[in-house]
């Protein structure tokens, strides 16, 4: 591992950008800041890393700081254009990505220990089967949110097509009253090729919006079962939302998804589907009985809503303000946090060591030929692999 990532990154950033080399931009930072009064400094950024303010060029870095002073003003703009920043595939924006969240990292990180290391925010993920009414729930909560006085943001991701690679996009239109709000900013973003429903630069758009002054973040996912548990490595508390006929009590212990929700929300309580909404709650409540809280400190809660009527929204968001109040005092919520950094980092890792390997010249040279001959059932694909692993590590 570890050597492949230390040929792999290297070889990555000299192959797919020479610009990417630290060494053919040895400019020094004095001749580069001449007169330049919005340009970042390494005096006034602690976090900044030296290497990517001598790869950026003047009018990159001068975009970083001009999106870094839009989100510390709360401007919307500056926020839609820092999160597609952070989802641009470019090798030079990816960089400024990079720059751009240490700066918004390094002003979070001041925030919080004014407040004793108390999270300046707080975020939510939810997830759902398709039509279980997540995107209704959020209109709904989001709307009572915003006149308490909470800044919300929604960052939804949206299915992906396999074969066109297009997505509708289509949650900003479920959800008008919010989306309009002055004080709620929602951002659909396509879920590409991952199934779990949350892409790379979700974890990333997180960290823009708490930066941009949100302090209630709702992650909506794609909705497709039992993959969708990566959402959980990036939120603070585990929301999982179903309807009243979603199954049985086995049903609920076959899900691995249930096993790391701290809340589950029975929706769609009103009309004639009360009796079936009051079941599933009693089932799943049985069911929670037989598997580990994902918290030391939490126990699993079930809650019956309806979106359209109302009804138990204000019960379950005073559920959730006393999961916050438990997570702080014990400083739980701190040590996850922590630990999702990691996990992420490594996730990080991965994807670009996938990258690097698909980019090499002798493993693409290799894979048409290979690829002809697992078809034809000459080689199997597990040898056809370790060809090429040995092609790359050459």
């Amino acid at each position: 591992m570890v050597q492949l990532l230390q040929r792999g990154i290297v070889q990555s950033f000299f192959r797919l950008d020479r610009s990417f080399s630290v060494l053919s931009r040895s400019v020094g930072l004095k001749q580069r800041h001449k007169s330049k009064e919005n340009i970042i400094t390494v005096s006034s950024v602690k976090t900044a890393d030296v290497d990517l303010l001598q790869t950026l060029d003047e009018s990159e870095i001068s975009f970083v700081r001009n999106l870094y002073d839009g989100l510390t003003k709360q401007i919307r703009h500056s926020l839609s254009q820092s999160i597609t920043l952070v989802e641009s595939s470019h090798p030079r924006k990816q960089l400024q990505a990079q720059l751009l969240l240490s700066l918004v990292l390094d002003h979070q990180k001041s925030l919080e220990s004014e407040k004793g290391e108390i999270a300046t925010s707080f975020r939510i993920g939810i997830s759902g089967s398709p039509g279980a009414g997540k995107s209704t729930f959020l209109e709904e909560m989001g709307k009572r949110l915003t006149k308490k006085g909470h800044r919300v943001a929604v960052l939804a991701v949206d299915p992906s097509s396999s074969t066109t690679g297009g997505s509708l996009l289509a949650d900003k239109t479920r959800m008008p009253q919010l989306s309009v709000d002055p004080n709620a900013f929602i951002r659909p973003s396509p879920s590409g090729c991952h199934v779990g429903g949350v892409t790379r630069s979700t974890n990333e758009a997180i960290v823009m919006c708490e930066g941009a002054g949100f302090n209630t973040i709702f992650i909506e996912t794609v909705g497709v079962g039992q993959s969708e548990y990566e959402v959980a490595d990036m939120v603070d508390l585990f929301v999982l939302l179903i309807p009243p006929a979603g199954g049985d009590e086995l049903q609920g212990l076959k899900r691995g998804i249930v096993e790391r929700c701290h809340i589950v929300v029975v929706n769609k309580c009103d009309g004639d589907l009360i009796p079936a909404s009051i079941r599933i709650a009693t089932e799943y409540t049985s069911a929670l009985k037989f598997m580990r809280s994902p918290s030391k400190n939490w126990k699993p809660l079930v809650k019956r809503v309806s979106s359209t009527t109302g009804d138990g929204i204000d019960e379950l968001w005073s559920a959730i303000e006393d999961f916050k109040d438990v997570m702080d005092s014990t400083g739980e919520l701190h040590e996850t946090r922590i630990k999702q950094h990691k996990t992420w980092m490594w996730r990080h890792i991965n994807n670009h060591i996938m990258d690097v390997f698909r980019s090499h010249p002798s493993v693409r040279a290799k894979v048409p030929i290979l690829e002809t001959e697992v078809a034809n059932g000459t080689k199997t694909p597990g040898y056809a692999a370790d060809l090429l692993l040995r092609e790359f590590f050459k």
